[in-house]
This record gives structure tokens, C-alpha cells and sequence, in this order.
């Protein structure tokens, strides 16, 4: 796929992010999704988050009252969804790598909405081809450190995993509530693991994050079900909508080199309420790096 554009690895898909842009060339943020849910363990369905994040957008203000911000400032564009080969992980994987290493050879920020937690690995194989062994934030209700799951490699539920062992990056894990033994052994040895709670360890850690390169990853599912019920796994116990906001505010302090938000499956939330906290966090994300 070598000198494809990113436009040509993408689709108009009938929706772009409140007030984006409509010029590639300028924009300091781009936003891709990537509609991927082929190894979902529970309930499909996050195939169709990228477009139900950009429709809940449009019940957002521009302005931020949070960042003192307006998006009308910012300089991002949404180049709409990925073309993916449905069912082909691999393919998918490689397909996304492509699109996040042209927006970072291009001196952009990659934001990419999935999709399930498996595209992440795709965007950081791209992001180490540009950014020497950048720290891994997670903020995620599961720890995602299966070697394999119901029998593949290449799983959401093994992620973490392979960005631990294949890429070989340092993994910072906060508000896992949910984990099988093997991953919760293997977090003690192979990554910085803070289970339950969010705020209070990256408020401990975050100096030890700063002045390096970090990518962050957000599965909405680190969020209680009372606030993020449209997720295909829904773990109980989780974060408040306030305190995952408040997480960016700490998060915004760091060099941030590209992010992702996961895990939207908005056919199981008919208020649209975990779409409009991704639409959010989102935004927030636009004003924190191009504003």
C-alpha cells in the first residue's frame, strides 16, 4: 500500500465530527474510524461507534466550557471510515497501520474511533515507526492481556497483550476491574497496573509519564454501564462520566502522540448516551492538541 493516500483508504461514510474541517493539508488533528468488531467475545456491534460518535457530536456545543475553547478554532479533519476487508483481521490490522503512519508522516496527530479494542494495535505498530518506544496510557475496564483468546492470536481481548510482547512497549493500566488470573500474574510482571481507579494512580503517575512520548487508549467501557451502557462487554463498577472527563484534564499535561476511543457499540444504548460521552471526550481531546 506504499504512496496510497489516506483518502484513497477511506469513505465518505455519510457523517463527519461537529465543525471539522475540509482541508487535509492544514489540519494539525485528523480523525479516522475504524468499523472493526470481527473478534468480539460478547456483543457485536462497534463496527458501527465511529458514525454514531460523529452523529452524537452535532448534540454537543462547539464550545468547551471545560477547555474555554471553541472547535471553530481548532484545525482537524475527519477523513471518514476506513475501507476494511470484513472478517480479515489481518488485512484490517495492516489497513489501519497504513492509514495512521500516513497521518503521522504527514507531522499529524492520529485520532482514531473504533471499532473494538484490537484496532489499537494496528495504530501503534504505525506510531513506533515514527516515535521511538512510546509509553502506552490505558484506560479500560479489562486488563486485555490474553495470549489468545477462544482460540486466536489476535483478539480484543489480547491487545494488551501483543502490545506488550510484539511491540515491546511500556504499559500503564488504570480502572481494570476485570481480569482472568494469568493476566493479572502477568501485569505484575510486564506492566504498570492500577486496578479499580482511574484519578487517584495518574495523579501519582503522571510525572513519571511526562516530558515522554505517550499514546493513549480509551475503551469507554472503563466507564460505569450507568454511564456507558452502549459497549460490548459492560463491566459493572466502573468510573463516572466526571471522573473519565477530569482523567483528560490530567492526560492533557502529557505528549500526547496519537490516541484512539473504542469499544462504542451504540445498538445497545437507545438514549445514545455512551456516544455522546465518546463525541466528548473527543472534543476535548481536538482542543487540548490543536487549539
Amino acid at each position: 500500500m506504499s504512496g496510497t493516500s489516506l483518502l484513497d483508504l477511506c469513505e465518505d461514510s455519510g457523517g463527519r465530527f461537529l465543525a471539522a474541517g475540509h482541508d487535509y493539508a492544514t489540519s494539525r488533528l485528523v480523525l479516522v474510524g475504524a468499523p472493526m468488531d470481527y473478534t468480539v467475545s460478547f456483543r457485536p456491534g462497534s463496527r458501527s461507534g465511529p458514525q454514531a460518535v460523529r452523529a452524537a457530536s452535532h448534540g454537543l456545543e462547539e464550545y468547551s466550557l471545560a477547555a474555554g475553547k471553541s472547535l471553530f478554532a481548532a484545525r482537524f479533519f475527519d477523513a471518514g471510515d476506513l475501507l476494511l476487508p470484513i472478517g480479515d483481521v489481518g488485512g484490517s490490522l495492516e489497513i489501519i497501520e497504513e492509514a495512521v503512519h500516513t497521518i503521522l508522516a504527514a507531522g499529524k496527530f492520529p485520532l482514531l474511533l473504533g471499532g473494538e479494542h484490537l484496532v489499537t494495535l494496528g495504530a501503534l505498530r504505525a506510531t513506533t515507526r515514527h516515535v521511538a518506544r512510546p509509553a502506552v496510557v490505558q484506560l479500560d475496564a479489562h486488563a486485555d492481556l490474553r495470549s489468545g483468546y477462544l482460540g486466536v492470536s489476535y483478539s480484543h481481548a489480547s491487545v494488551m497483550y501483543h502490545v506488550v510482547k510484539e511491540l515491546g512497549l511500556e504499559l500503564y493500566q488504570y480502572g481494570i476491574r476485570s481480569a482472568a488470573e494469568e493476566e493479572v500474574s502477568f501485569a505484575k510482571e510486564h506492566t504498570h497496573f492500577y486496578p479499580f481507579h482511574v484519578l487517584k494512580p495518574l495523579e501519582e503517575t503522571v510525572s513519571a509519564l511526562q516530558g515522554r512520548p505517550v499514546y493513549l487508549t480509551i475503551d469507554i467501557d472503563v466507564a460505569d454501564p450507568a454511564y456507558a451502557p452502549g459497549t460490548g462487554t459492560p463491566e459493572p463498577g466502573g468510573i463516572t462520566s466526571a471522573e473519565l472527563l477530569a482523567a483528560l484534564k490530567i492526560l492533557s499535561r502529557l505528549e500526547l502522540v496519537g490516541m484512539d476511543v473504542v469499544e462504542v457499540a451504540p445498538h445497545y444504548d437507545p438514549a445514545g448516551i455512551t456516544a455522546m460521552l465518546a463525541a466528548k471526550i473527543v472534543r476535548e481531546i481536538i482542543l487540548a492538541h490543536t487549539v
